[in-house]
């Protein structure tokens, strides 16, 4: 049998979300029958010597301080984006007008206006994409999206979403890229993740009605003085879905104590689900058909029974984690760069999520319904 073509990756960016990433690519090819092998061609970074550093680190032949040169390399052949949020646009437009094809984690861009020109891009140009909401391939999320289609629930009534944690609760903790108010903010950073679950599992949120706030209003610059902090800490909404649901939404990145808290609820007219990122292997499960006296939420434990879990364990009860969910988003963008699936999560479906958060925060603004025009 001949082998596999290869599939030459470009990285930029090394910190937390780029080492993810890579854990993906590598683990990847181990766990799944994929149609390229995959090779670490090149690391990019901000100096020669952080991307050396990575190169050694992470298993990359390359190094460089220019993604640009990176880019342009005709051996590459995906571009991996985990820079900070304000540069994804520059470096994607580059990326798809060089013929790569582009992975780049959320948020898309600091702007809908900047996401869809990049989604509008990527479609002219023929170009596959995926935007990393990694918590979608999460097997016990398919497994609540099968059973809401298939009416195990009823009809849907009510959603609760929630993506808390703490990593910003800290007021003397520095301002960071992440206050930019060009797409900073906890709404878009991680409420953007509760908002891609919420549509994944129910449909399209065509109205919202939000309220951003933020509690600390400055925080250390890193040079003996205060930056004003412009974004929220903490941004709501309440959402009306395209299939006659309503619920709540809701970012936090102040949440003392909470370290994933990505959770949610749905409600319908014969039954219930809970989630908990904190407990991701497990999904809870409520049913009226249940006799009286017998009735409460009941556990749904992840097992070779809900795919792909099976690739990673044999047996129940033994646990997958978050980088095996890297893994499994991985899989599904190269087996979409072959032509064998639908893109996973692309670019399309980053500007949706983009268009909701800004729709969020005008709201907040001007307090009243506003229509989400995806």
């Amino acid at each position: 049998m001949p082998d596999k073509p290869v599939l030459r990756i470009g990285l930029i960016g090394t910190g937390f979300m780029g080492k993810a990433h890579v854990f993906g690519f590598a683990s990847a090819p181990k766990v799944f029958d994929l149609p390229y092998r995959l090779e670490l061609h090149t690391v990019a970074d901000i100096t020669p010597e952080a991307a050396t550093r990575a190169a050694q680190e992470l298993g990359f032949a390359h190094a460089t301080a220019d993604w640009r040169s990176m880019v342009e390399n005709p051996e590459i052949d995906v571009i991996d984006i985990t820079a900070p949020n304000a540069l994804h646009k520059e470096m994607a437009l580059a990326a798809i007008a060089a013929g790569k094809h582009v992975y780049c984690e959320k948020p898309l861009a600091p702007l809908a206006s900047d996401a869809r020109e990049m989604a509008e891009a990527a479609e002219a140009a023929g170009i596959t994409t995926q935007v990393g909401f990694n918590y979608l391939c999460n097997p016990m999320l398919a497994l609540a999206r099968q059973m809401i289609e298939a009416g195990e629930l009823g009809e849907i009534r009510g959603y609760r979403g929630l993506h808390a944690e703490d990593y910003m609760a800290d007021a003397e903790s520095p301002w960071t890229f992440r206050h930019d108010p060009a797409g900073g903010g906890a709404l878009a950073d991680i409420g953007s993740h509760a908002l891609a679950t919420a549509e994944f599992l129910l449909g399209p949120i065509t109205e919202v009605m939000g309220d951003c706030v933020t509690m600390i209003g400055q925080r250390p610059d890193g040079k003996g003085g205060a930056h004003a902090v412009e974004v929220d800490d903490v941004g709501r909404a309440f959402v009306r879905f395209a299939n006659g649901a309503q619920g709540s939404i809701e970012g936090n990145w102040i949440a003392t104590g909470r370290k994933m808290q990505h959770d949610f609820e749905v409600y319908g007219t014969k039954g219930a689900l809970a989630f908990t990122q904190e407990r991701f292997n497990e999904l809870h499960f409520y049913s009226t058909a249940d006799a009286p006296g017998r009735r409460g939420l009941r556990r749904i434990e992840a097992s070779p029974d809900h795919p792909p879990y099976g690739r990673f364990c044999v047996a129940p009860g033994h646990q997958i984690g978050f980088n095996d969910l890297k893994a499994i988003e991985v899989a599904g963008f190269i087996r979409a760069i072959a032509g064998r699936q639908p893109e996973p999560c692309n670019f399309r479906k980053g500007l949706a999520i983009q268009t909701i958060v800004e729709t969020i925060q005008a709201s907040a603004k001007k307090q009243k319904w506003m229509n989400v025009g995806h």
